[in-house]
């Protein structure tokens, strides 16, 4: 059990055409941001070294979902971005935000893309945003092809390994993928920290200046 969810018992019933699309639409989706794609990927490697999956079909059917839901993701947040940017400010919305999205995918673009891969709710949203914020087509993909690997196979081929090689590592599942959410968080955490010390600087030095 993972969060109240039998992830053994719901990747067996939902098969690979399932795993498909729940990889799909967390990747790209607004209704994927809930979904539980770190765990996912690694306890469907792990099943498919027992036998229930075949680690050669699960590796790239997972691969190809998380690219094409990013580049769904990228599409939709290109033709509603500029419907946006004419829209008026209200409560819910304000257009600076999406010129600061645009600004910040054009500094941090290529590591955004990577890095939201191993964020759970944020890489639902990075590849919209990259496509609101008008992050170069070619540089995106290219990056979303990166990151893709990097999460997809990665986890699912760990999961397999580590299934191959450690006994009964089905005992040790849920600390494994807690371990693995904190490792992958650690990273943003560190880059957010950093900028926000490098604003609160640049703030106080122009309130000097003043």
């Amino acid at each position: 059990m993972f969060f109240g969810i039998d992830l053994e018992s719901f990747i067996k019933t939902a098969g690979y055409l399932g795993l498909f699309f729940i990889v799909f639409a967390e990747s790209g989706l607004f209704i994927g941001f809930f979904l539980p794609g770190d765990s996912l990927l690694f306890t469907a490697g792990f099943l498919a070294s027992q036998g229930y999956l075949n680690i050669w079909i699960l590796a790239p059917l997972i691969f190809i979902a998380a690219i094409l839901g990013d580049n769904f993701g990228y599409a939709f947040g290109a033709k509603v971005g500029p419907a946006l940017f004419t829209k008026e400010d209200s409560l819910l919305f304000h257009k600076d935000h999406l010129v600061k999205a645009n600004n910040f995918y054009a500094k941090h673009g290529p590591k955004t893309v990577v890095m939201a891969r191993f964020l759970p709710i944020v890489r639902t949203f990075a590849p919209i945003l990259a496509g609101v914020g008008k992050m170069e087509y070619r540089q995106f993909f290219f990056y979303n092809i990166l990151g893709g690997a990097l999460w997809s196979l990665g986890l699912t081929w760990l999961g397999y390994f580590l299934g191959s090689v450690v006994p009964n590592i089905d005992k040790y599942l849920i600390p494994i993928i807690l371990a693995i959410i904190i490792v992958s968080v650690l990273p943003t955490l560190y880059h957010v920290l950093k900028n926000r010390e490098y604003t609160n600087k640049s703030g106080a030095i122009d309130s000097k200046d003043k």
